[in-house]
């Protein structure tokens, strides 16, 4: 049966000065009382239809607000013939409406694993970030069919409850706030909106690609869609709304049981070199449901690209599946998964480069030789302060043998040998090198990042964690002070 068709309602510029007041006055003063800090508006202004019009409902609530900050910004990808007659409409738009416009350039570069479509949006968001202070609002003009074009293509991906929530009106955005007005008015609301109050606005031809799966559902198959349900994106949207309520009391229970299977950098377990780790211990016996929110919390909890749902039940069967002294590594995209003494940790594959040890050496030579008061070197997740200094109560490294050859580098055979000196005890007895990374719960991916200090072919030091006692300075006597474990 195909529904009676019902003419939107018309919208006012007093109804879209509401809808402005209503998301953004309340946050607005939450933030000053939370911040003591007056947050600007950031509009993030294409000059296409949807934005024009909340440029223009902004415009209008910038004269009845003056005390807030408004910021139109219009980014230029670079992607079309018209960019440039783009920025200039958006210029003579902002002057019209009387707000400071800001125009970013950026170049895209097609990734071989991501659409161009995604690039162009990373870039964007990218962006705004420069000018978002903590505290700050992000406008966007999302309304309520691109609401439903985000659930339908979450159907396509085979996404669960948080992906079917499609946008909410507000979320947090980093420090900043993501607001999205116009979610709950139509694209006819906008553009009879437009016609009424005689609004110029752009037309971006790549809309018109139907190659692009947004411009699919827009172009072939909403039209289809509203023709046999006139209600749907109305109705899609309270679906998305459903999802996003329980998203949300499954998100509240996760943030209950994560803290217990984390491992924090304050925790007396913790290694020296991560943040925080993720505990197997007992992991394997939650249903793999729980499993898998769990770890997924605990990625969101540092802050990296989620895996899609095949790539985390990869990581989960891995690092559940390996044997204890295994070591088990997972890749994707720019992070890795790693598994060291029944604790999984996430990291940047930056992270896991190996840095240079030239400029370190150089450093290290100007500490010795005076030319320099101290330095900075940085391991892992911290950064350690080296420097002279003359001290009976703390283990420091005497300086070189007249005309030795100083070094610095990362990674040694396992088999050379030192007798360490740690921050509170010693070794009597030489120990390997390999059985000192175990001892200090060096895991593996940081053992080449460690800085080794050797005074000729000797090993005089491990920066962060000892040095050899035949290499300590004597009481009274300047040395180098270094960072123990």
């Amino acid at each position: 049966m195909i529904e009676k068709s019902s003419l939107s309602e018309q919208m006012s510029a007093q109804q879209l000065l509401s809808l402005l007041e209503q998301a953004v006055l309340p946050l607005y003063q939450m933030s000053v009382v939370k911040d003591e800090s007056s947050p600007k508006l950031v509009l993030a202004y294409s000059g296409g239809v949807d934005s024009e019009v909340l440029a223009y409902g902004l415009s209008v609530f910038a004269q009845k607000h003056p005390h807030i900050a408004c910021l139109l910004i219009h980014v230029h990808h670079g992607l079309s013939a018209n960019a440039d007659t783009w920025v200039q409409h958006c210029v003579t738009r902002a002057g019209h409406y009387q707000l400071p416009l800001q125009v970013e350039r950026v170049n895209v570069d097609k990734g071989p694993r991501q659409s161009l479509e995604a690039q162009a949006r990373d870039a964007r968001y990218q962006a705004f970030d420069r000018y978002l202070n903590p505290g700050d609002i992000l406008l966007t003009a999302h309304h309520q069919d691109d609401q439903l074009e985000t659930l339908l293509l979450a159907l396509k991906r085979g996404q669960g409850p948080k992906g079917l929530a499609a946008m909410g009106v507000m979320q947090a955005y980093k420090q900043s706030w993501l607001l999205r007005p116009l979610l709950s008015i139509s694209r006819d609301q906008i553009e009879q909106f437009s016609v009424q109050y005689h609004l110029t606005h752009i037309e971006d031809e790549s809309n018109q690609d139907n190659s692009y799966d947004r411009n699919f559902l827009r172009l072939d198959i909403i039209p289809r869609l509203k023709q046999r349900w006139p209600s749907i994106a109305i109705t899609a949207a309270r679906s998305a709304a459903l999802c996003a309520e329980q998203q949300h009391i499954v998100d509240d229970e996760v943030s209950h049981r994560l803290p217990q299977w984390l491992v924090l950098a304050s925790d007396e377990n913790a290694l020296m070199t991560e943040s925080s780790g993720f505990k197997l211990n007992g992991f394997g016996q939650l249903s793999a449901a729980w499993q898998a929110l769990l770890f997924r919390g605990y990625l969101i909890h540092c802050g990296v690209s989620l895996p899609s749902q095949a790539q985390l039940q990869q990581i989960l069967s891995q690092l559940l599946a390996a044997k204890d002294d295994a070591n088990v590594t997972i890749q994707w995209g720019e992070y890795h998964v790693k598994r060291f003494a029944r604790v999984a940790y996430v990291l940047k594959n930056s992270e896991l480069e190996t840095p240079p040890s030239s400029q370190l050496t150089a450093d290290f030579i100007s500490l010795v030789n005076g030319d320099k008061a101290d330095m900075m070197c940085e391991i892992g997740q911290h950064q350690y302060h080296l420097s002279q200094q003359t001290s009976a109560d703390i283990p420091l490294l005497a300086f070189p043998p007249t005309n030795s050859n100083i070094t610095i580098c990362f990674g040694a055979v396992g088999s050379i040998k030192c007798y360490p000196q740690f921050a509170t005890s010693q070794r009597q007895k030489p120990r390997e090198l390999k059985k000192l990374w175990q001892e200090c719960n060096i895991p593996p991916w940081r053992r080449q990042q460690i800085p080794l200090v050797f005074y000729d072919d000797v090993l005089v030091a491990a920066i962060g964690l000892w040095i050899d006692k035949r290499y300590l300075g004597q009481a009274g006597q300047q040395g180098i002070s270094l960072p123990l474990f």
